[in-house]
């Protein structure tokens, strides 16, 4: 057994702190400070203010108390990432409610069973749409009296409907939850089974609000900027929502990924937070569009020159050669050309979900942008372990968060984690409660190894270990990652469990095929399930998988793969809406594949 602890670095809250509070201290002491840019009717950026986001904030949580929404009620909030899912946040907080996000893309059952299980009494729905999907299952929800839409003039109505409340009455209601009370139910994607709401208290979310400062203050300080994008019903943009607002960094929100390097040119941000498949998405656009000009052998250069130049910053620093490459590439390619579409001031980027990878991490260090890896799921309110600007270890995901302690397990190396951020338990599950939390100690369901730094690496989930014909364990995680960061590869599924060797399943990205195809005089229109079986398209994928096999043993090497006719999607149920695989639809719904594969 190993273990690493890091010291808390804020005292803990008092026990009247709750999350509201910030809205008003902002207004009070940086009243003219931009807290949010909104998208205006023009399409430029809007600015809000702190003292205006205080008084939408306090109109909207008036109308919540006179709509008879009382301290402790859960309010359902299902929207993409825009301005109205943080103001309708803070504005349940300030009447005492307790948000519980819903996925914009879930369905009416997933709808139905988030409602039903939370007990909540009302909910914000963004579009008609939304509001379609719920009329689906209103019949099985008797508890939920209130609905309301957030495009068009609900809020209003809304605002106007606490016209009637005295401030001295929302106060009452502000201050009514202490810091050890239940801010959130957040349901986990669930990759597998029905999801489990995670109780995060006030004190949960406040405590890495307020530890992001310390921890990474040169992202969360009064000059920072950032534009989130991924959705805030995953506490991983719920903790940067709630560190923006206690550290008054400007926060812009957009859901239109495919627009998404327009608002950066615009909004221009000092850090992001992203998943890795976004990373490796923006990287391999890079490639295709340097290769697609003429400019391939120059990016290639200077992508070795990048990650080269990164490298040589842990080991002492770069040479004077490499400096002077460094120097020219900066000049001619990476301020201009890699930098400046996404507004030009991005220096930092936080990453988590999924393990990022070394090459991609020294990649872009190296052309100027630093991703700090992290590592935390729901239960610990996101925060487990991180990368900063001053302890860095590319390929890890970092030393444990402020208060928290990592623990290796014995005999399966499970993380283990013990800390402020960990949260209180599961909604209505004691006995799953109990089998997650063992004398205060978080099991994660994830297997890693600390190293003499503390510094935390994960290998893999315990739940996804296969375990072959010839009772070898398999981790498939590290192959699957070296895998998708050939271009061409979307996602890949390592299986072989109870089977004679490991195999993979692989599904080709969308917007690599195209480029890919004019470069091998294939036809345009050729779809993904016309070039299956393609010979120079398994040519490309074998490279890939000879690479990945070079990390691991024989016995563990990947002996024959299938490309998938289509995509994993979050619509086909192959996704969850955090990006994550659902390894066992996956398995149920290529099953015939699996069975060719094995010569069943």
């Amino acid at each position: 057994m190993r273990e690493y602890s890091v010291p808390e670095a804020v005292a803990a809250p008092g026990p009247d702190t709750n999350m509201a509070l910030a809205v008003v201290r902002n207004a009070e002491e940086a009243p003219d400070a931009v807290l949010f840019s909104r998208r205006g009717p023009g399409g430029g950026w809007e600015p809000i203010t702190a003292t205006r986001f205080a008084l939408e904030v306090a109109e909207l949580a008036k109308g919540l108390i006179a709509r008879g929404i009382e301290p402790g009620d859960r309010i359902g909030l299902m929207s993409s990432t825009r301005y109205e899912w943080t103001l309708l946040d803070y504005a349940i907080w300030t009447a005492g409610g307790v948000t519980v996000p819903i996925y914009e893309t879930s369905s009416a059952e997933q709808l139905q069973w988030i409602l039903a299980d939370s007990g909540s009494r009302a909910v914000f729905l963004e579009t008609s749409g939304h509001q379609r999907t719920y009329q689906q299952v209103a019949a099985d929800l008797p508890g939920v009296t209130e609905t309301w839409q957030i495009e068009g003039a609900d809020l209003q109505r809304l605002a106007e409907a606490g016209g009637a409340i005295s401030d001295e009455t929302l106060d009452q209601h502000r201050r009514s939850r202490g810091s050890a009370e239940l801010a959130t139910l957040i349901y986990t994607s669930g990759t597998t089974g029905r999801p489990k709401g995670c109780e995060l208290t006030h004190s949960n979310l406040w405590g890495t609000g307020v530890s992001a400062a310390s921890v990474l203050p040169q992202l969360f300080n009064e000059q920072g900027s950032t534009l989130l994008f991924l959705p805030l019903a995953h506490v991983f943009g719920r903790l940067i929502q709630g560190a923006c607002v206690e550290n008054r960094v400007r926060m812009g929100h957009t859901h239109d990924v495919a627009n998404l390097v327009a608002d950066l040119s615009t909004f221009r941000p000092t850090f992001l937070l992203s998943v890795p498949r976004v990373f490796e998405k923006v990287y391999n656009a890079y490639q295709q569009q340097a290769h697609a000009s003429g400019r391939g052998a120059l990016f290639d250069r200077g992508e070795k020159v990048a990650v080269a130049y990164s490298q040589a910053l842990d080991r002492g620093g770069p040479g004077i050669g490499l400096r002077w490459q460094h120097a020219l590439f900066e000049k001619v390619m990476y301020g201009p050309k890699l930098r400046a579409p996404l507004g030009g001031e991005l220096r930092y980027a936080v990453s988590g979900g999924a393990p990022l990878g070394a090459r991609l991490g020294h990649f872009f260090r190296g052309i100027g942008i630093t991703v700090l890896e992290g590592y935390g799921l729901t239960e610990s309110t996101a925060a487990g372990a991180v990368n900063t600007v001053d302890r860095i270890k590319i390929g890890t995901v970092g030393q444990p968060s402020p208060g928290v302690s990592v623990r290796i397990a014995d005999g399966d190396n499970e993380i283990l984690m013990k800390g402020r951020s960990i949260f209180r338990g599961y909604w209505n599950q004691p006995s799953a409660s109990a089998e997650a939390l063992v004398d205060g100690w978080f099991h994660t369901g994830d297997i890693g190894e600390l190293d003499d730094d503390g510094f935390l690496r994960i290998t893999g989930r315990k739940k996804e270990i296969l375990v072959t014909a010839a009772g070898k364990n398999v981790a498939p995680a590290p192959l699957e990652d070296r895998i998708r960061s050939h271009p061409l590869v979307s996602q890949a599924v390592v299986i072989g469990d109870n089977e004679k060797f490991v195999a993979a399943l692989i599904t080709l990205d969308a917007d690599a095929l195209g480029p890919w195809k004019r470069a091998h005089d294939k036809p345009d229109a050729a779809t993904a399930a016309e070039l299956a079986d393609d010979p120079d398209l398994h040519s490309e994928i074998q490279h890939a998988i000879d690479q990945a096999n070079e990390s691991v043993s024989h016995a563990e090497a990947i002996k024959a793969f299938r490309v998938l006719p289509v995509d994993f999607s979050e619509q086909d149920g192959t996704l969850t809406p955090s990006m994550k695989v659902k390894r066992n639809v996956v398995m149920s719904t290529y099953k015939q594949e699996v069975a060719a594969i094995y010569g069943r």
